[in-house]
């Protein structure tokens, strides 16, 4: 029996003014929003070349051995830490990170190399910006809310973050990723490479969330959860395999 699949929505039909289009997305994610807790996205208005050019500059950037890596630690007084990072020795998590907050916060902390990473990321992040207020502009229609509502209760912008992750890879003892947890956000926005690892939890059973050319994963976090009173309830993890 085939895998179930995490539906598709294509965006353009709201940058088209295609009113046919729009209703038939939103029946798709009114159902996903309700099933899953997720739905990937295409033709969502971020550059399919620049969200691989920050990919392959993450790469690059984790590559480099750990002084050159901590010369981004965060500043003391962010709130979170915006910079380079590692989990903890003892979390059963095992990944390395950068975080950011939206261009211009006084919290960054962007490393020097490989070069243009500053400006890409910056790209990145202002693009998914407009694809997150977008999505959120739909959701809030499909769910019922009052007009605005998500927006006007998330108006904040400035604790917006992106972080780019990379996962250890697994060992022959053990696999490794991120364990199973609720995001605690409105909206979520996810890009994958090609190695995958994203699972959702669906009726007990964890279901792939295959990579696929130019697509984002959205996920519908903690706080549109309690807004609806937990008509939606949904769980994910990040698992890497031994090969």
């Amino acid at each position: 029996m085939a895998e179930p699949l995490i539906p598709t929505v294509d965006l353009s039909p709201f940058t088209k003014n295609d009113e046919d289009g729009k209703k038939k997305a939103m029946e798709v994610i009114t159902k996903a929003c309700s099933e899953y807790g997720f739905f990937q996205i295409v033709n969502h208005g971020v550059p399919i070349n620049l969200l691989q050019r920050a990919l392959d500059l993450s790469k690059v950037f984790f590559e480099y051995p750990s002084d050159e890596k901590l010369k981004s630690s965060p500043a003391s007084n962010a709130p979170l830490p915006a910079g380079y990072n590692t989990q903890p020795q003892q979390s059963p998590d095992k990944n390395e990170y950068l975080l950011m907050f939206p261009p211009g916060s006084t919290f960054n902390v962007f490393p020097q190399n490989p070069p243009d990473f500053k400006r890409v990321l910056e790209d990145v992040f202002s693009k998914l910006t407009e694809t997150g207020l977008l999505v959120e502009t739909i959701v809030n229609q499909c769910l019922g809310l009052p007009p605005n509502f998500l927006k006007e209760y998330n108006h904040d912008r400035s604790w917006d973050f992106m972080v780019a992750l990379r996962y250890f890879p697994a060992t022959e003892s053990e696999n490794n990723g991120l364990t199973e947890h609720e995001d605690s956000n409105c909206i979520s926005l996810v890009f994958q490479d090609e190695a995958g690892g994203l699972e959702v939890s669906k009726d007990g059973e964890w279901i792939p969330v295959i990579p696929a050319k130019g697509t984002l994963v959205v996920n519908i976090s903690d706080v549109i959860q309690v807004i609806q009173h937990h008509l939606f309830f949904f769980v994910i993890k990040v698992t890497l395999y031994k090969k």
